[in-house]
């Protein structure tokens, strides 16, 4: 089928205005996705008892859902794309209230809810709508000032975070308390007051290291290793060495037959020990390339809005993937952290999918818009001043 530019259907019109680069790379994550799965996923499941491809079938499973979510999403304009947002965080804070308060506890954790006999959790799907609403009410908060948009954009984030620290889930809580300091660093308020984001980010991490044992753990074996059990991290960071520039081979690497993990958190060393260093920097390139891309189609964008949801989305994506690689190779405490698109577990490839699916929506041409002009706005130490 032939589409033109004289064509005025839906599909034509997503067609020619969807940013195809971008969408290539995303279909690219997802494609790596599947093809690990393959590597990593089958000496896991014969250790649980289970048939050798059941973590690949479910991976190639929810890769197949997510391209459809991604896709219905990127045909969205800004206005549903919000509309979306606000129905998802709604939902995703009620159940997160009532996991706090009756949901299954699973090894000392209360994360997840079980839909037809799979595991699911409502704080993946969330994660992307919190970005969307924050970056409305912080491009809100500098347009007007006769609606409480700031103190909105602060109490919706604090409720978030603290949901997730009740369950516990602390890698979660830094990730969205991050993206929330960059939105309202890069929405253009105070700067005194973007400042004052460090010393609290610090507080709730001490807060974390004293009230929960298995972060407080964690941070002492990151600092002293010989203080407990560090074989998953040492065996992880042990793997790209043995893999070198081109790997072992598809198949080949030995840590997923060591780790319960390796095809979610650890999946990246196994990347490494099968494909090599030069398959981990290009993965890092792919990630890059979607948060570039991205960030340099709304450049010039008018709408307030749409730049920082752009900006927060990337920044979900990216940052989580860092944080995930950051603790195969040994430079951060071990989070629990998926590796966006990558990693199985069907809540976070669907999450990744949605916030891939907004961020192609987001991008879009608009040529109507784009001739709207835009005051340009710079930050002071008492508010907000266009010139």
């Amino acid at each position: 089928m032939m589409l033109t530019r004289a064509d005025r259907s839906v599909l034509a019109d997503w067609w020619f205005t969807v940013d195809r680069q971008l969408l290539s790379a995303l279909l690219l994550l997802i494609a790596v996705g599947c093809i690990v799965s393959l590597a990593a996923s089958p000496a896991v499941a014969v250790k649980k008892g289970l048939s050798p491809f059941h973590f690949a079938e479910r991976h190639f499973l929810f890769a197949l859902v997510g391209v459809v979510v991604m896709l219905a999403a990127s045909t969205l304009d800004p206005r549903q794309i919000r509309r979306v947002s606000l129905i998802l965080l709604l939902g995703a804070l009620a159940l997160l209230v009532w996991i706090a308060l009756a949901g299954p506890e699973i090894k000392g954790a209360r994360r997840w809810i079980y839909v037809a006999g799979h595991s699911f959790q409502p704080s993946e799907l969330g994660k992307p709508a919190l970005v969307v609403i924050l970056s409305w009410l912080f491009a809100e908060a500098a347009r007007r000032t006769d609606v409480p948009a700031l103190p909105l954009a602060i109490g919706v984030g604090a409720l978030f975070a603290g949901l997730l620290v009740v369950q516990p889930d602390v890698g979660q809580t830094m990730l969205v308390a991050s993206v929330w300091a960059a939105l309202f660093l890069l929405s253009g308020q105070p700067l005194r007051y973007a400042l004052m984001t460090v010393p609290v980010g610090v507080g709730v991490l001490a807060g974390a290291y004293i009230a929960f044992d298995h972060v407080r753990g964690r941070i002492n074996r990151f600092i002293d290793p010989s203080s407990g059990d560090n074989y998953q991290i040492e065996r992880a960071a042990q793997s790209f060495a043995e893999g070198g520039l081109m790997g072992r081979g598809p198949g080949e690497g030995t840590i997923k037959t060591v780790l319960p993990d390796a095809h979610t958190d650890f999946i990246f060393a196994v990347i490494g020990e099968e494909f090599g260093v030069v398959a981990c920097l290009a993965l890092m390139a792919i990630y890059g390339y979607v948060a570039w891309r991205a960030c340099r189609q709304v450049w010039h964008e008018p709408d307030d809005f749409v730049r920082l949801a752009v900006v927060g989305l990337a920044l979900l994506l990216v940052l989580q993937a860092l944080i995930n690689m950051g603790v195969n190779v040994g430079l951060l405490p071990a989070k629990g952290m998926t590796l966006p698109f990558i990693s199985a577990g069907g809540s976070s490839n669907l999450a990744s999918s949605l916030t891939a699916g907004m961020l192609l929506a987001l991008t879009r041409r608009r040529p109507a818009l784009s001739r709207i002009p835009r005051p340009q706005l710079r930050p002071t130490t008492d508010g907000i001043v266009a010139r």
